[in-house]
C-alpha cells in the first residue's frame, strides 16, 4: 500500500539538545508551495525525525502520500495496544522571499530571547520539544501508547492529512496539534475555502460595443451576487466563541483584460471564504455555484467557478472536554478560538479528540524573520509531559 523511505541507521545515541534538532530542521528546506518550481520534499526532515525516534525506541514508517512528488507522511508508536496521546502537525513551510529576510531564512539563528529561521514557529520547533517530553519517560512503560505525527503539504492541499483520513490507521483517544498558538489550548477554528471565480466574454475593439461582451462588466454582476451573498451568510450564522462572529467572505484578486481599448475578454477573482463551525463548507459550496450560474443567462456569458484547493472543514471540540480542561490549567491559559485553518478537523473525522496548542505566535508565522520565542519552551514542555503522564503512563510514572 504504500512506499517506504529510510529512515537512517539511528547512529543518535542520545537525544540532541533543542537548538541541534530545531537547526537540523530548518536548515532541511521543505517548502509546500502550488508552484513545481518552489516546491521542496520533506523527505529530510523526516529522516531525522525518525532517526531521534528510533533512538527512543519507537516503532517508525515512514509512508508516501499518493499522488505527491516526494512527499511523505511519518507516524511513530512507542507502547502496544490503541488509545493515548498522540502529538503531531506539519513538517513543510510555506515558501519566502530571501531577500526580505536579515538572516539565513534555512539556519537557525539564536539570541538571547530568539530562535530565527523558516519554519522555527510554524512548526518545526514543536517537534523538539514533543521528543524531549518523550524521552523524559524514556525507561518507562506506558499504559496507552504514544504516537508522534508528522505531515506533509499542510500549507498547500493538506494532502498528508486527507491521506491520513483515507488509510484510517490513527488509533489514539486524544491529540494536540502543535501549531502557534502562544500556549493557549484552541478548541475551534472556521472552514476555510479559496474559490476561483470567472467570467468569460469576447474581445474586440473598444469603439464598438457589439463587437465583443465584456467580461468585467459580466464580473460586475458576479460582486453584487457576493456581496449579498456575504451579507447573508453574516446575518444567518453566528457563532460567539470567535471574535469576528460571523463567516467572512474576502474579495481577494481580480484580474480582468489587458488594454483600456480592448473589450474585456476574461475576468478572474480569487475569494477567500471562511465558515464557522456548524456549516458545511459543501453546502455553501453549491449554494455559491448555484447562484453565480444562475448569473449567466442575466449576463450573457458563462461564469466558472472551482476551488483554489480542497476545502478545509470547521473545527469544534467541546470548550468543557477533559482534555480542554486539562491543557488549559496545565498551561495556566484559558482555551480560544482562531480563524486559520489546522488538520484539526481531519483526526476529529478518525474518532481522535483533538485540540491545537503550541508555542509561538501565529503573528509570526509567513514571515519574513520568523522566530520562536524561547520563554514558551520549556513552559510547552512542561504541558506535553504532564499529558503524557495522563494519557499513557503507568500509575506512578515520573
Amino acid at each position: 500500500m504504500y512506499d517506504e523511505i529510510s529512515s537512517g541507521s539511528g547512529l543518535y545515541k542520545m537525544l540532541p539538545t533543542f537548538s541541534e534538532m530545531l537547526k537540523k530542521l530548518v536548515s532541511s528546506p521543505s517548502v509546500s508551495n502550488l508552484d513545481p518550481t518552489l516546491d521542496r520534499s520533506n523527505k529530510h526532515v523526516l529522516s531525522h525525525l525518525a532517526n531521534w525516534l528510533e533512538d527512543l525506541k519507537f516503532d517508525v514508517s515512514i509512508h508516501r502520500v499518493p499522488e505527491l512528488h516526494e512527499k511523505y507522511n511519518l507516524v511513530a508508536r512507542k507502547g502496544s495496544g490503541t488509545g493515548g496521546l498522540l502529538l503531531g502537525g506539519h513538517t513543510d513551510t510555506v515558501a519566502c522571499d530571501e531577500s526580505l529576510w536579515t538572516r539565513d531564512p534555512f539556519d537557525t539563528t539564536e539570541t538571547e530571547d530568539r530562535y530565527y529561521g523558516l519554519g522555527s514557529c510554524d512548526m518545526k520547533g514543536f517537534f523538539p520539544l514533543a521528543l524531549e517530553a518523550v524521552c523524559a519517560f524514556h525507561e518507562r512503560n506506558f499504559r496507552e501508547p504514544v504516537t508522534i505525527l508528522a505531515t506533509a503539504d499542510e500549507e498547500t492541499t493538506m494532502a498528508g492529512a486527507r491521506h491520513l483520513v483515507e488509510v484510517g490507521n490513527l488509533t489514539s483517544k486524544v491529540a494536540v496539534i502543535g501549531e502557534p498558538t502562544s500556549m493557549r489550548p484552541v478548541y475551534a477554528h472556521k472552514g476555510i475555502f479559496v474559490l476561483r471565480v470567472q467570467t468569460e466574454g469576447s474581445s474586440g475593439h473598444s469603439s464598438n460595443p457589439a463587437l465583443g461582451v465584456n467580461a468585467l462588466e459580466g464580473m460586475h454582476e458576479v460582486l453584487g451576487e457576493l456581496i449579498r451573498f456575504r451579507n447573508e451568510l453574516r446575518e444567518n450564522y453566528q457563532h460567539p466563541g470567535f471574535e469576528v462572529a460571523f463567516p467572512t467572505l474576502n474579495l481577494g484578486c481580480l484580474h480582468a483584460g489587458d488594454s483600456a481599448n480592448r473589450i474585456c475578454g476574461r475576468a478572474d477573482l480569487l475569494v477567500d471564504i471562511r465558515i464557522v463551525p456548524g456549516m458545511s463548507t459543501n453546502m455553501v459550496l453549491s449554494e455559491l455555484k448555484n447562484r453565480l450560474t444562475a448569473l449567466e443567462d442575466r449576463i450573457d456569458m458563462p461564469v466558472s467557478i472551482e476551488t483554489g484547493f480542497p476545502p478545509i472543514d470547521p473545527f469544534e471540540a467541546s470548550k468543557d472536554s477533559e482534555l480542554v480542561r486539562f491543557v488549559a490549567k496545565s498551561s495556566g491559559n484559558e482555551p480560544m478560538t482562531v480563524a486559520f485553518g489546522t488538520e484539526a478537523p481531519f483526526l476529529q473525522q478518525m474518532g481522535i479528540e483533538t485540540i491545537v496548542f503550541g508555542p509561538g505566535s501565529i503573528d509570526q508565522a509567513h514571515q519574513a524573520d520568523e522566530y520562536l520565542g524561547k520563554g514558551q519552551i520549556d513552559p510547552t514542555k512542561k504541558t506535553l509531559k504532564e499529558l503524557i503522564r495522563k494519557y499513557c503512563c503507568e500509575t506512578g510514572s515520573v
